[in-house]
């Protein structure tokens, strides 16, 4: 699962990355790179429930674009960071409230059916897309408040940046398994012979 993250978000870093030096061709890179990750997950055979995020980007990378070539002077392109961010945080929170969180589609990749339709499954899967909400929402009000107060400190950026990826990926890694093994004890099922 921590791979598809990672993967997923190669078209948010390319266009952070390429965009200082030039927001049309940063835009322009992180929606080509958007597309050509769909075709591939699409020609794997990966249902689009579980392309939630991927979609969602490809959305936004083609607003963004089209700003930065029919207005490359507006001041909104001054809080591209935060605007992406700030996008993240509106989808994931979407699919929370659609009770379609998108972690679901995710984490079924790696799950039989039977697994899928448990509503523990479910649960944690909702508690995963909730943190990787607010995470993405506080990402995105600093990443704000930064590019207005100290919008040259890259150093900050990315130390807020990195902050708020690695929050919501370290739990996304580990509370899977905490929440079975508290289901399993409160249950009274061996967590040996559960697995």
């Amino acid at each position: 699962m921590l791979g598809y993250y990672v993967r997923t978000f190669l078209p948010w870093i390319l266009l952070a990355v390429v965009s200082g030096w030039s927001d049309q061709a940063g835009a322009l890179t992180g929606l080509v790179a958007a597309l050509v990750l769909l075709a591939h997950d699409l020609r794997r055979g990966n249902r689009l429930d579980s392309l939630v995020l991927e979609l969602s980007t490809i959305v936004f990378m083609a607003l963004l674009t089209a700003l930065a070539f029919a207005a490359p002077d507006s001041a909104l392109l001054g809080y591209g960071a935060s605007m992406a961010i700030g996008w993240l945080a509106l989808t994931a929170w979407g699919t929370v409230l659609m009770g379609r969180p998108f972690t679901e589609g995710v984490a079924r990749r790696d799950v039989d059916a039977d697994i899928a339709a448990t509503d523990l499954f479910k649960r944690i899967t909702t508690v995963i897309a909730v943190v990787w909400a607010v995470s993405f929402t506080v990402m995105a009000l600093v990443l704000a408040d930064v590019q207005h107060a100290a919008p040259h400190n890259t150093a900050l950026l990315v130390g807020v940046k990195v902050a708020g990826f690695a929050i919501p990926i370290v739990f996304t890694a580990r509370y899977p398994e905490i929440a079975r093994k508290r289901y399993f004890a409160r249950h009274g099922i061996d967590h040996e012979i559960a697995r």
